[in-house]
């Protein structure tokens, strides 16, 4: 692994020198805005901010979608020091109290991390293939700092609740996350401070960028632990999350800031929440997990909505969530592909199938939320490499069920697939036609009798059981028949009390198809040629003939 981070590093260089003409170091932060829960079928937006902090009063806004490009895997490299090349003039610099109206750094062509092991609050990485896991271990201690506005003298929550939300019992935060990290992380010594009055009114920390709201987070983290500072010890901290008595911008933000705490100049991780983010611990353990690094999940609908995908807590925190009388609605479980970029997913947990696999594979794809013993927690099928590694797809499989504090509230027990793309973002399949909208429907799951393809036909994965320690499936090449081609989702007549009785018997082959079925099958492989788009009922039935 080593080799392949000095290659990529040296390649980077070379982009650097032969297209660049500046080089700036600094902290890289990123940042997400979330908003609230809105009525289904209202579409939501996300915010994405990417910064480099250079020091007091020197704070670069990046261009997004250049960044993610330049770094190949940006969120590896969240809250790390690195090294980011631009074309001059391009860039302009930012002066600290600049607030959010700044020009945007663009012609970036490469950032690299620029030390190989971390700072206080930066976690080491290792390079994987196309992708960079974050190897995330120990006691991660948070500090809650509550604040109030100058101008808003109210207090929704008291210092004991906030202390109470890093407890280690079913249903708070602590325990969250050493159960969703298999033990690797705790929040050991995290407390809670405040209420403090800010110096400014609400108002002095907003403006309109582009006709848009704007919340100066920077001014406000600056402020805020300024005024914890003298009873609150940061050192050692890894991360802050600031509870505020009234909106911000319309979002709660998550991701990571620099001010000067205890003396010196310091980076961390870093969460804004207005008081519908910490009256639930969802969309504040969301924002916590945007902090760790960890980016938006989604769906595979195509629209601009990411939080569309019921199955991650960092897509959509809000509904299938388990109700609780003292902190609101709880966190979801995180997907295996989330887990395994914070390098939580045991190396013997993780199968993995080469895009060359020739072999037939039974596996026990044991349930994500608990201990994997004997089977694989999370099932890889890699595809091709692309000529940019970061760009090789591949897909994830896990098996989730309806149990206990955080996933009690899911659509179902099934296998759940999810293809990582677009430099690392994690989408759920839908083999629904047209594809929902939000994937709480049948075709997100892949439940026992019923078959997948990835669609170069490279993988073929069938559902055999269910047992008490998750599902048995097959997972190898395109089976070899004379029957006429599988769709990309075969879907069951079995029902659920059958399926259950399979659970306990020995896998056994699918049933035949029915001549009906098997034209309908034809239909559905023709209609693989046409945009998704274009699959209209009547195009399909015509190619059928």
């Amino acid at each position: 692994m080593p080799r392949v981070v000095a290659c990529l590093t040296m390649m980077a260089a070379a982009a650097m020198e032969a297209h660049a003409d500046e080089i700036v170091q600094g902290v890289l932060q990123l940042r997400w805005g979330d908003g609230p829960p809105v009525a289904h079928g209202t579409p939501r937006a996300a915010q994405f901010e990417a910064w480099l902090d250079a020091g007091p009063e020197r704070r670069y806004r990046l261009d997004a979608a250049q960044a993610r490009v330049a770094a190949g895997d940006l969120y590896a490299l969240a809250n790390r020091r690195v090294a980011v090349a631009y074309r001059a003039p391009a860039h302009v610099m930012a002066a600290a109290g600049a607030g959010n109206a700044m020009p945007v750094v663009s012609g970036i062509s490469a950032i690299v991390p620029v030390e190989a092991s971390a700072g206080r609050t930066m976690a080491r990485s290792e390079s994987v293939g196309g992708r960079t896991p974050t190897l995330l271990s120990g006691t991660t201690r948070w500090v809650t700092v509550m604040c109030k506005f100058a101008d808003v003298p109210s207090e929704q929550k008291s210092r004991a609740f906030f202390q109470s939300q890093y407890g280690d019992a079913p249903g708070q935060l602590g325990h969250y996350w050493s159960a969703v990290s298999y033990g690797r992380i705790d929040l050991a010594g995290s407390t809670a401070h405040g209420w403090y009055t800010l110096p400014r009114t609400r108002a002095s920390y907003l403006s309109v960028v582009n006709g848009r709201t704007r919340a100066d987070l920077s001014q406000l983290f600056a402020d805020c632990t300024a005024l914890a500072d003298a009873e609150v010890d940061f050192r050692g901290a890894q991360g802050v999350n600031l509870m505020f008595n009234a909106e911000l911008d319309g979002s709660a933000w998550g991701g990571g800031a620099c001010a000067t705490l205890d003396g010196s100049y310091q980076c961390t991780r870093a969460t804004w929440n207005p008081p519908w983010a910490f009256s639930n611990l969802a969309p504040l353990a969301h924002e916590m997990g945007h902090g760790y690094g960890l980016p938006h999940s989604d769906n595979s609908d195509g629209d601009a909505d990411t939080y569309d995908n019921p199955w991650d807590l960092m897509s959509d925190a809000w509904r299938n969530a388990v109700s609780d009388a003292a902190y609101g609605l709880l966190p979801k479980q995180l997907t295996m592909a989330q887990r395994d970029r914070l390098g939580w997913v045991a190396p013997d947990s993780k199968r993995v199938l080469a895009a060359d696999n020739a072999a037939t594979h039974d596996v026990l794809l044991a349930w994500a939320d608990g201990a994997a013993g004997s089977g694989a927690q999370m099932l890889v099928l890699v595809q091709p490499t692309q000529p940019d590694p970061f760009r090789t797809v591949v897909y994830v499989l896990e098996a989730r069920r309806r149990h206990g504090s955080y996933d009690g509230r899911l659509a179902g027990d099934a296998v759940i697939i999810h293809v990582l793309e677009d430099y690392g973002i994690a989408r759920s399949i839908d083999t629904d036609i047209p594809l929902a909208d939000f994937s709480n429907n049948e075709g997100s799951m892949l439940r026992v009798g019923e078959s997948w393809r990835t669609p170069d036909e490279r993988h073929w994965v069938e559902v055999l059981s269910i047992t008490a320690q998750g599902f048995l499936v097959r997972v190898g090449p395109r089976p070899r028949a004379m029957s006429t081609p599988s769709p990309v989702l075969v879907r069951s007549t079995v029902s659920a009390g059958q399926a259950a009785t399979r659970a306990t018997a020995s896998p056994a082959s699918a049933p035949k198809a029915s001549p009906p079925a098997r034209r309908a099958r034809a239909q559905d492989r023709r209609c693989d040629v046409l945009p998704r788009l274009l699959r209209l009922p009547t195009l399909c039935a015509v190619l059928a003939r």
